[in-house]
């Protein structure tokens, strides 16, 4: 085959992929809207369930701790089966794996064992790890032009099912009483349903597999030396910045929005405010990450970080100067969402072109673990600085990391890569 047939042929498999990427991106998408359901009528009854079969108030808050837990714990290993099997067994195995642990929460509660209830959030911890996944999944056969744009979709996905599912624990409960569940366990019905409809979804619809068929398309495209390639010479040190970005953000995020219920508690603010308030800040996180996907292709994804850490400046100033009024902290609770979805879309879509090929998967997984681990510290660590100095000084305080990642930003803009 000649040079100018080898570059036909590339043109006619770019065409293709680009048909499989579409693809991917919807069932990547309908996924998120599926585990998203399951994951918000896990976190709405999580730390109820935790604290009515502790008998124990105080640990209430280990249902959260042990999701998040999971979720570190088994990104990595997702990563790793996603990098040998691809990402339809990864992502169908971590919501079977998180299947299960809903299954062991019903058993749980109904034979009253707390330690047993705490193992099943753990294994939940894979449905969150396979939703993180998701993002880096619609990078696999993206191209710089539309990488931020494919991965915002995805992430933006996650709104649905996040919105609707705490909504759905009232019906929930009388839908589980027709097949004689335990007491708060009702809504687990639909989480069930969505995670086995999710796996269903993943082994059915997501073929060809996108990092299968990526990692083909890679090899195919070196052979014939095209000047278009999904592969990219490794960055590593920009690619640390877009974890630590990615990580920082989250830790403020968190950190922020764990104890805004309980400053609003203090402060008079009833629980339909503080409800609101936590359902516009997860649509702060959510509803603009398109937005954010195609600020990062057009004008870079560092430039695109930077402005997220500006909008967490902004939220962090109204949350400090304004926090006995409870509009400016809702104010400052969808900036924060902001926020965190500019740095998040785009630190990710940046950690995935500055690493190779080959450690592309392995430091998305390193990725999502950081994001959860320093999420999870992030809570602990909130509430003891609450108080001590109160919600004004956790502002000022998580403020380090924002201020960090500002700073550092020089070290990816050197790289011609990482602009665009």
């Amino acid at each position: 085959m000649t040079q100018d047939e080898r570059m036909d042929a590339a043109a006619g498999a770019a065409a293709d992929v680009s048909a499989v990427q579409r693809r991917t991106v919807w069932v990547l998408s309908i996924g998120q809207v599926l585990g998203g359901l399951a994951f918000g009528v896990t976190i709405s009854l999580g730390t109820v369930i935790a604290a009515a079969v502790s008998g124990d108030e105080a640990y209430a808050g280990l249902a959260t701790a042990a999701i998040t837990l999971g979720t570190a714990l088994l990104a990595v290993p997702l990563a790793a089966f996603a990098r040998r099997f691809g990402r339809r067994r990864s992502l169908a195995s971590g919501m079977a794996i998180a299947l299960i642990g809903v299954v062991l929460v019903v058993t749980a509660v109904r034979i009253g064992s707390f330690p047993l209830l705490l193992v099943a959030f753990l294994l939940i911890g894979a449905g969150q790890a396979a939703n993180l996944q998701s993002r880096f999944a619609a990078t696999d056969l993206a191209t710089d032009r539309s990488r931020g744009r494919d991965l915002s979709i995805v992430v933006w996905a996650t709104t649905i099912g996040a919105v609707l599912g705490p909504n759905l624990t009232a019906p929930g409960e009388k839908l589980g009483a027709l097949f004689g569940m335990p007491t708060l366990t009702g809504a687990y019905v639909f989480t069930l349903a969505a995670q086995v409809l999710g796996i269903l979804l993943y082994l059915v619809a997501l073929r060809p597999d996108p990092l299968l068929l990526a990692q083909r398309v890679v090899a195919e495209r070196a052979a014939a030396r095209t000047a278009e390639a999904i592969a990219k010479p490794d960055r590593p040190v920009v690619a640390r910045y877009a974890i630590f970005a990615v990580a920082a953000a989250h830790g403020v995020m968190v950190s922020v929005m764990a104890m805004t219920p309980v400053h609003l508690l203090h402060h008079g603010a009833d629980l339909t405010i503080i409800g609101m308030t936590i359902s516009l800040h997860i649509a702060g996180m959510y509803a603009l990450s398109p937005v954010f996907g195609i600020l990062a292709d057009r004008i870079g994804r560092v430039q695109t970080i930077l402005l997220g850490q500006g909008l967490l400046v902004a939220a962090l100033l109204t949350a400090s100067f304004g926090q006995d009024s409870n509009t400016s902290v809702t104010i400052g609770l969808i900036l924060l969402g902001l926020g965190w979805s500019a740095s998040t879309v785009a630190g990710s879509a940046l950690l995935t072109e500055a690493s190779s090929e080959e450690r592309r998967t392995r430091r998305q997984g390193i990725s999502d673990f950081t994001m959860s681990i320093v999420g999870a510290g992030g809570a602990v660590l909130a509430g003891i600085i609450l108080g001590a100095i109160g919600y004004g000084g956790l502002a000022f305080v998580v403020g380090i990391a924002v201020v960090a990642v500002a700073a550092l930003s020089p070290i990816a803009l050197r790289s011609r890569a990482s602009v665009r």
